[in-house]
C-alpha cells in the first residue's frame, strides 16, 4: 500500500459534477483529503466535500473561490485543472463543391477561455498561496489528441496542446518553490458523454487501444492520485498518458 501523503491536504478538483472530475474528487476524498469541488452546476460533487460554483473562465470568480477555500480549509496542496467543455467542428467544411460551414469564433473562444485559459486562471490564483505555504502540486488535464491532433477539433488540440506547454512553464518557473506540475493526457474514457455515443463510435475507439477496451474514469482519477502523492515526488513537468497504449490513426 503506498502512503499518499495526503491525509488532511486541501484539494481543489475543477469539473467536479460528473465524469472524471466526480471520480478524482472521490479518489482523493478517500485518502482523507479535504476536497473543494468546483464546476459550473451542482451535480454529485458536494457528496465529496465542500462545492463551490466556480466558472473558470471567470478570473475574479476563481479568485474568490480560492480565497473562500483558504478562510474555510486552508491553503490548497493539490490543484486539479480538469474542467473542460466540447465545441466540435471542422476548420473549413466542404461537400460536393460547396463551402458547409466554418469553425465559429464562438465555438474557438469559448472553448479556449475553459479548457486552456481557465487553467491559467486557477493556476494564477493558487499558486501564490502554494508558495506561501511551502511547496504543493498542480495537475492539468491534457489529451492525447493534444500529442496526436484530431480530426474536427482544432479548438479542443489548441487547448490541450497549450495545457501541455503550460505544464511545462510552471515545472521551470514553480520548481524552486517545492511546487509539482504535471499533466496527465487520458485517451479514449468511458464517461456519461461517450455512453451517448453510437455503438460503431465506441467500437472504434476500442479498436484504437491496444488494451481493447474504454478507460474508466477511475484510472485518470488514480493517474491524478499518484501524480499527487509522495510517492512521486521527484515528478515534474512530465505528460503521463493513460491511453490503453492508443495508436492513433490505426
Amino acid at each position: 500500500m503506498i502512503e499518499t501523503g495526503l491525509k488532511g491536504k486541501v484539494v481543489i478538483v475543477t469539473g467536479a459534477a460528473a465524469g472524471i472530475g466526480k471520480a478524482t474528487a472521490a479518489r482523493f476524498a478517500a485518502e482523507g483529503a479535504l476536497v473543494a469541488s468546483w464546476d459550473v452546476k451542482q451535480g454529485d460533487a458536494e457528496a465529496h466535500g465542500i462545492f463551490q460554483a466556480v466558472n473558470v473562465a471567470d478570473s475574479a470568480t476563481v479568485e474568490a473561490a480560492v480565497k473562500n477555500v483558504v478562510e474555510r480549509l486552508g491553503p490548497p496542496y493539490v490543484l486539479v485543472n480538469n474542467a473542460g467543455i466540447l465545441r466540435d467542428g471542422q476548420l473549413v467544411k466542404y461537400k460536393d463543391g460547396a463551402f458547409m460551414g466554418v469553425m465559429s469564433d464562438e465555438q474557438f473562444d469559448s472553448l479556449i477561455s475553459v479548457n486552456l485559459k481557465g487553467v491559467f486562471h486557477c493556476t494564477r490564483a493558487v499558486t501564490p498561496h502554494m508558495i506561501q505555504a511551502g511547496g504543493g502540486v498542480i495537475l492539468n488535464a491534457s489529451s492525447i489528441v493534444g500529442i496526436y491532433g484530431n480530426f474536427g477539433q482544432t479548438n479542443y488540440v489548441a487547448a490541450k496542446s497549450g495545457v501541455i506547454g503550460m505544464t511545462k512553464v510552471w515545472a521551470r518557473e514553480l520548481g524552486r518553490y517545492k511546487i509539482r506540475v504535471n499533466a496527465v493526457a487520458p485517451g479514449y474514457i468511458a464517461t456519461d458523454m461517450t455512453k451517448q455515443m453510437p455503438e460503431k463510435i465506441l467500437q472504434t475507439m476500442r479498436d484504437h487501444t491496444p488494451l481493447g477496451r474504454l478507460g474508466q474514469t477511475d484510472d485518470i482519477a488514480n493517474a491524478y492520485l499518484w501524480l499527487a502523492s509522495d510517492a512521486a515526488s521527484f515528478v515534474s513537468g512530465t505528460v503521463l498518458n493513460v491511453d490503453g497504449g492508443v495508436v492513433p490513426g490505426t
